[in-house]
C-alpha cells in the first residue's frame, strides 16, 4: 500500500507540474530518503544528490562526468609558491535563490564563504552544532580543521585560505559536497528568528534548481533556478520519487512514471536494456564495498582474528549472487580504476579450514557478532542483505554465529559510527574527487575514527603513510607512498574488502545530457527531457 501511495504521489505531482507555464517536468526515482539538506552534515550521496547536486554550489566544481575540476563560484584561483596559500576570486552578481521562505537581498561575497567553513572548523562557533547530534563528518575526517590556519576577507569578491602544509588533493576537495556554500544572510536571519534548524530543512543556495518542499519519504519538488549564472535549465520542474524498492523502481520507469532511476536488481539489467522505450548507461564504478570490523572492540582487535575471518567469506559468491558478475571481488580499498592501485597485493584466499584453525589459534571459540546490513540498494552494494546472508552461512562454517541486524538508512548510518558499536558494519565508498586520499584518508585514516573510519582503527604506519602523501606533490612519490599504504592495510585487515561494482543508470530514450558521473552523482544540471 505504501508502494502505491508513492507511485500516486509522484504521478500527481508530475501531473500538476504539467499544467503550469513553461512546463518541462522530469523525474527521478532515487533509491532512498536523503538525512537532511545541509551537505556539510552528511557524507551520503543519496543526500547529495538531493541537496547539494541541486540547490548549492562550490568555489569550483567536477566537470559532468569527470573528475577533472573546473571553476565554479571562484572564477580563478592563484597559489603561494610554498603551497599553503589559496586565493580564490568570486563571480561577480552571483544570486542565491528566492524562495517562499526567505527573498535575498544582496548577491554572493566573500561573507557566505567564510561562513560556509567557520562553521565547520570552529568548535565555538553557534553554527557548528546548530542540529542535535550535527556532525561535520567530511571535514573532521579530512583533517580541515587542523589544515586550515584561517579564511580571511581580501574584499567583497576575493577570499583568502591559508593552510598550516602544503595539501595535494586541496582543490579537489573544495569540489566536494561538504564545501557548499551557504547563504549567511539566510543563517542570520534564521539565527534572529531562533530556527536555526531550518537551514538543514528547507536549503536555500546558488544552484540551478530552487528547493520547493519535501513529502517526508515520497516526493522531493525543485524548480529551476531563474536566477541562476550558469546555464539556463532545459527542466522547469525536478521530481524526486523516492522508491526504496528496485523492482518498483524499474517499474515505474518501464511505465513511463520516471524518467530516470539508479541501482537496478542484477536480474532486471537485461529486461531494462530490451525495453525499446529505454537506454541503460553504464561504467566501473570508482568504488569499494567492505564489511567493517569495529577493531576497538575484542576479538577484532586483532589482526589475525580479522583476516581469519576475511578468509573465511566467499567474495566470488556475493558477486555472483548479488550483482550476477556486474562487479569483481574487491582486494584492495580503492577501485582498480584508480591511480596508485597496487594490484602487486595478495588477497586473502577463501580457506574456510584455515580461517577455522586460524581463529582457533587465536584463542576464538564460540563467537557471536553482528553483521550490520544497509537497507538501501548502493551502487557498491545491491542487495547487502542477501551478501549478509552469505557471510552468515560462512562464518557458520568456522563456528562463528552471526546475527544480521538494520535500521534506517540515516540511522544505520549515524549508529554505524560509535566506537562501542557491535561487530562488522557493511558499507561502501564512491569516489568524492578522484584521489586515492579520498579513500585511504578520509576512510581509514586516525582523524575519521568515529567518524567515516567505521572500522575505529588507526594505525600509525598506515596514517604516516598517507599523511605524507597528501603534503607531496609530486604524483608518482605520492603512488607509491599509497601503495605501501595498501600493503600496510591488507597485513592488518580492518575491512574484509567485498566488491567493486559496474553502474547501471537505466532512464527513458527522451532523456538527453544525462551522463554516468565517476564520482557517484546524479546530477540533472544541463539535462533535458523530450515532450
Amino acid at each position: 500500500m505504501k508502494k502505491l501511495a508513492l507511485l500516486l504521489a509522484a504521478s500527481a505531482l508530475a501531473s500538476a507540474f504539467a499544467t503550469s507555464a513553461w512546463s518541462k517536468t522530469l523525474v527521478y526515482c532515487s533509491e532512498a530518503s536523503p538525512e537532511g539538506f545541509d551537505p556539510a552534515l552528511y557524507t551520503s550521496g543519496t543526500t547529495f544528490d538531493a541537496a547539494s547536486r541541486t540547490v548549492y554550489n562550490r568555489l569550483v566544481e567536477f566537470k559532468h562526468g569527470s573528475t577533472e575540476t573546473e571553476p565554479g563560484l571562484a572564477e580563478s584561483y592563484t597559489l603561494s609558491a610554498d603551497g599553503t596559500v589559496y586565493t580564490f576570486k568570486l563571480r561577480k552578481g552571483v544570486k542565491f535563490q528566492k524562495t517562499d521562505f526567505f527573498t535575498p537581498t544582496r548577491d554572493l561575497n566573500a561573507d557566505d564563504v567564510i561562513f560556509s567553513f567557520e562553521r565547520q572548523l570552529k568548535a565555538d562557533n553557534p553554527w557548528n552544532k546548530y542540529v542535535e547530534g550535527a556532525s561535520y563528518e567530511y571535514a573532521d575526517g579530512m583533517g580541515f580543521p587542523k589544515l586550515i590556519k584561517s579564511i580571511e576577507k581580501v574584499d567583497d569578491l576575493t577570499v583568502k585560505f591559508t593552510l598550516n602544509k602544503p595539501e595535494a588533493p586541496f582543490i579537489a576537495d573544495l569540489a566536494m559536497d561538504f564545501a557548499s556554500i551557504v547563504s549567511k544572510e539566510y543563517a542570520d536571519k534564521l539565527a534572529a528568528d531562533k530556527n536555526m534548524a531550518q537551514m538543514n530543512q528547507k536549503p536555500l543556495g546558488t544552484g540551478p534548481y530552487t528547493f520547493v518542499g519535501y513529502q517526508q519519504d515520497a516526493v522531493i519538488r525543485f524548480q529551476a533556478n531563474a536566477d541562476y549564472w550558469g546555464n539556463k535549465q532545459k527542466i522547469s520542474d525536478l521530481v524526486f520519487a523516492i522508491t526504496p524498492d528496485a523492482s518498483v523502481r524499474a517499474q515505474k520507469l518501464k511505465a513511463g512514471e520516471c524518467h530516470v532511476t539508479v541501482y537496478p536488481n542484477a536480474a532486471d539489467v537485461q529486461g531494462l536494456k530490451g525495453d525499446a522505450n529505454l537506454t541503460v548507461a553504464s561504467q566501473e564504478g570508482l568504488n569499494v564495498a567492505y564489511l567493517a570490523y569495529n577493531t576497538m572492540q575484542a576479538p577484532f582487535d586483532k589482526p589475525e582474528v580479522r583476516k581469519a575471518l576475511n578468509s573465511a567469506i566467499n567474495k566470488q559468491a556475493i558477486v555472483d549472487a548479488v550483482f550476477q558478475g556486474a562487479a569483481k571481488v574487491a582486494k584492495n580499498p580503492i577501485p582498480p580504476t584508480m591511480w596508485s592501485y597496487n594490484d602487486k597485493v595478495e588477497d586473502d584466499k577463501y580457506d574456510p579450514a584455515a580461517a577455522k584453525a586460524a581463529l582457533e589459534k587465536a584463542g576464538v571459540k564460540d563467537l557471536s557478532m553482528k553483521i550490520w546490513a544497509m537497507p538501501v540498494s548502493r551502487p557498491y552494494m545491491l542487495n547487502a542483505r542477501r551478501a549478509a546472508e552469505l557471510m552468515q552461512a560462512d562464518f557458520a562454517k568456522v563456528g562463528v554465529k552471526v546475527e544480521i541486524v538494520t535500521y534506517e538508512w540515516a540511522e544505520y548510518l549515524k549508529q554505524s559510527k560509535a566506537k562501542d558499536r557491535d561487530g562488522a558494519v557493511m558499507l561502501g565508498w564512491t569516489g568524492d574527487n578522484g584521489d586515492p586520499d579520498n579513500f585511504l584518508d578520509t576512510l581509514l585514516g586516525c582523524d575519521a575514527v568515529g567518524g567515516n573510519n567505521r572500522a575505529q582503527w588507526c594505525d600509525k604506519d598506515f596514517d604516516a603513510l598517507v599523511k605524507k602523501a597528501k603534503v607531496t606533490a609530486d604524483q608518482a612519490e605520492r603512488t607509491k607512498l599509497y601503495e605501501e599504504a595498501q600493503v600496510v592495510f591488507k597485513k592488518q585487515a580492518p575491512w574484509a574488502t567485498l566488491d567493486h561494482s559496474l553502474v547501471f543508470v537505466p532512464m527513458s530514450k527522451k532523456v538527453s545530457g544525462f551522463k554516468v558521473d565517476p564520482l557517484g552523482y546524479h546530477r540533472f544540471d544541463d539535462v533535458d527531457v523530450a515532450e
